[in-house]
């Protein structure tokens, strides 16, 4: 199981053709508390850069865009009834979405823990 990271401060771990995607702690942590989440659908396709839904925060509402192309396989729904999970696991158990992978090459566009460390610093 290998885990990447956008720019965008989302985090995918891919197994086979299927990715689990999430937002960064670095990210829920910029957003402070979390009050609500629009999730898409199951079999939405996407591709990437398209906004995937929006975070809203006391402090800030913030899209998460689609770091590969793909299609929702999951949304988790967690997260509609309890969005200040994102708070408190991001990186774990308060995922967003899990996704098939249309096209696996574009991860090798992503940055690897290491990477994301240097990018914000």
């Amino acid at each position: 199981m290998t885990t990447y990271y956008s720019e965008e401060h989302e985090w995918l771990t891919v197994e086979g053709d299927v990715a689990t995607i999430g937002i960064t702690q670095h990210a829920a942590d910029q957003l402070g508390d979390i009050v609500f989440i629009e999730l898409k659908d199951e079999g939405d396709g996407f591709a990437q850069g398209d906004d995937l839904g929006v975070i809203e925060s006391v402090k800030a509402a913030s899209e998460v865009y689609a770091p590969v192309d793909g299609e929702v396989v999951e949304a988790n729904e967690i997260l509609a009834e309890n969005p200040a999970a994102l708070n408190d696991q991001p990186e774990a158990d308060a995922w967003i979405y899990k996704i098939k992978l249309s096209d696996p090459s574009q991860l090798e566009e992503l940055m690897d823990l290491d990477g994301y460390k240097e990018f914000i610093g």
